[in-house]
């Protein structure tokens, strides 16, 4: 009996999406993971170039950041829980409590590195832009990751 070409082709078609799909969505966790690789080179160059004060704003501000890109994903997770119907009961005021709370320690942390040495509220911004830098890391990469292997 010969083989179905339709049948193979749909296979391959399957295959090569879950493939795709398996890759995509681990971007996240690589997100977190460039945030990490990228904050420590930049607080060093920070301490080298400007002050350890400059550098201690900037570390606040990438620790700042990456939280609140972890409390983002969660988030984002219990809104779609919520809107889906698969949450728990009382789930919605947590998720509504940590998405405000994300903002408040950002402000504690700007007013705090206001107070004490307003020369690091420049690392502190900066620090804050960690994500973008990290998502700049993401795109290249599966800009390379399709291109050099086809996903």
């Amino acid at each position: 009996m010969p083989a179905n070409p339709e049948k193979n082709e749909a296979n391959a078609l399957s295959a090569s999406a879950s493939v795709s799909e398996a890759f995509y969505s681990g971007a996240l966790q690589r997100i977190s993971k460039f945030m990490l690789a990228i904050s420590l080179p930049l607080i060093a160059v920070a301490w080298w170039n400007f002050s350890w004060r400059v550098a201690l704003g900037l570390g606040l501000g990438c620790l700042i950041a990456y939280v609140n890109f972890f409390w983002l994903k969660r988030a984002i997770a219990g809104f779609a829980d919520r809107a889906t119907g698969t949450a728990t009961p009382g789930s919605g005021q947590g998720v509504v409590f940590r998405f405000l709370l994300r903002y408040v320690l950002m402000a504690l942390g700007a007013y705090a590195i206001l107070t004490v040495s307003p020369a690091s509220l420049h690392g502190l911004l900066a620090g804050l832009f960690l994500p973008v830098g990290a998502i700049l890391c993401e795109a290249v990469y599966e800009l390379y990751a399709a291109m050099a292997r086809g996903l």
